[in-house]
């Protein structure tokens, strides 16, 4: 696992903790097992700290491209899959909507497995009385649906970015700073990653509308952020590559984006108990 993470356990993730925070709803997306970018055990941690009615998986939980050209599954990956059966062995809801890269799911859209719903989106009704449509959101990303060689070659470029992640927080984590992410920093000011990301957002939206829903909750393009500039309640849940951000829907309607990185440095150093970082205006 790469980061300031790489090469140990995190602390305090046996289960159950003593801090764990009661929600209606859990959302993550871009978990990406199967990768050296995903941080599985940060992942976990997240998990064991939320205790959830309903886990929705946002697609590209597992990363089938990736794990189709060379094979890597450490513990910690076989760990988060243990988690999410333990989770609806609990009788815990989890609804798996299938990704790009887990597209192999699709072949099981339709299909419950125990307490495990596999769908192509879904509608949540969320306490706050809107309707999400919940979705992974490839299907609306024009480089996806038109020109495949150009998703993969963009995937390995992405892949390149993250192995600098590696490196360079080697070299922070030594000097006592903080996790930090070159490939979400360079990608944020790419001027055509940013304007992607803007007409995702704004594709979206619309998509939302046309199901006649007041809201969207996707992933796919690994930038968590919550706002309402296209009319309807835009929700993207991020990754646990490099944000490792998930989405919590509170029991009183509140939405929140947790960076959980962050989160947990705050709780540790004892500045916060839990820090909302991203939270949806009433």
């Amino acid at each position: 696992m790469p980061g300031a993470g790489a090469g140990r356990r995190l602390e305090g993730v046996r289960s159950p903790p003593r801090d764990v925070v009661k929600v209606r709803s859990l959302f993550v997306s871009d978990v990406h097992l199967g990768t050296r970018g995903c941080q599985a055990d940060r992942l976990i941690d997240f998990l064991r700290h939320h205790d959830a009615e309903t886990l929705f998986l946002v697609g590209d939980i597992v990363d089938g491209w990736r794990l189709r050209s060379s094979w890597y599954w450490p513990t910690a990956h076989n760990e988060v899959v243990q988690e999410l059966v333990e989770l609806a062995r609990k009788g815990k809801r989890l609804v798996y909507v299938a990704g790009n890269h887990d597209e192999f799911v699709r072949d099981y859209v339709g299909s419950t497995f125990g307490n495990v719903e596999v769908v192509e989106h879904a509608i949540h009704r969320g306490v706050d009385g809107r309707d999400y449509l919940v979705v992974h959101g490839d299907h609306f990303d024009v480089v996806v649906r038109h020109a495949r060689w150009l998703a993969l070659l963009g995937d390995w470029g992405y892949r390149a970015a993250l192995a600098s992640n590696v490196w360079l927080n080697r070299i922070r984590s030594r000097l006592g700073l903080a996790y930090w992410s070159f490939s979400s920093w360079a990608k944020l000011r790419v001027k055509n990653a940013v304007n992607h990301i803007g007409q995702f957002e704004e594709v979206l939206s619309s998509e939302a509308r046309r199901h006649g829903v007041q809201g969207v909750i996707c992933g796919h393009i690994h930038h968590a952020v919550m706002h309402d500039d296209f009319g309807v309640r835009y929700i993207n849940t991020g990754d646990w590559v490099e944000s490792c951000s998930g989405v919590v829907e509170h029991h009183d309607g509140q939405f929140e984006i947790i960076r959980w990185a962050e989160a947990r440095r705050h709780q540790m150093s004892g500045e916060a108990n839990l820090v909302p970082f991203a939270r949806a205006v009433a």
